[in-house]
């Protein structure tokens, strides 16, 4: 059954997640190839990296960048979970093009491999990702082909909702773009998140439950 966990800020909803799917002992993959091209500063990186370890996971650090697709299958097979953090998401869907690995990754999150988006890493999760387009986050994928996400969703997450880090970016790019977007958009602000188990798909608010 699929299992996906998509978020704004994984710090914050860690521990949420953790108690839900039992996260004592299972490894997971802390991919974050999106944060490769992130010149700001990456605490909010490490911070979401030491909730997930705060509540169990066994973490390993993981790069799509400079793996094919049967590397990174092989390598991910023996994970229990994926992490995709959050930065460039437009980066991130260029390496996986490049690797060729987006058949790879919907197989194995279709075969029960948990996986956990924060940001970027929630954004490719569905089917596509214009409506999150700015043009200077395309500087760093300049070998993009178009904007296909895994559609693993039919949905897609607008995330940090609220946050005033975002409120240009929502104002001067994103929420002209939403028109663009056949699937349904969801704002996720940074103590919400998405859990999708099977087709049933429900937002948690964890100020609220």
């Amino acid at each position: 059954m699929k299992q996906m966990y998509l978020t704004s800020s994984v710090e914050f909803v860690a521990s949420s997640i953790g108690e839900r799917i039992g996260a004592a002992g299972k490894r997971l993959a802390f991919v974050s190839t999106a944060a490769e091209v992130v010149e700001d500063d990456l605490t909010w990186l490490n911070r979401g990296r030491d909730a997930l370890v705060d509540t169990g996971f066994d973490v390993e650090d993981y790069t799509l960048t400079g793996n094919m697709r049967e590397e990174i299958e092989r390598d991910l097979l023996d994970f229990d979970a994926i992490f995709f953090s959050g930065g460039n998401n437009f980066y991130l869907m260029e390496k996986i093009q490049e690797s060729g690995s987006a058949p790879t990754l919907r197989k194995l999150v279709e075969e029960g491999k948990i996986y956990i988006g924060e940001s970027a890493g929630s954004t490719i999760a569905s089917s596509n990702i214009y409506a999150t387009y700015m043009e200077e986050d395309m500087e760093a994928a300049p070998n993009l082909r178009g904007f296909e996400g895994l559609g693993l969703v039919d949905f897609l997450v607008f995330p940090h909702w609220g946050s005033e880090d975002f409120r240009d970016r929502y104002i001067g790019h994103r929420m002209d773009h939403a028109y663009t977007s056949n699937d349904r958009i969801i704002l996720l602000t940074d103590y919400q998140y998405v859990m999708v188990q099977g087709e049933m798909m429900r937002i948690i608010d964890v100020l609220r439950d």
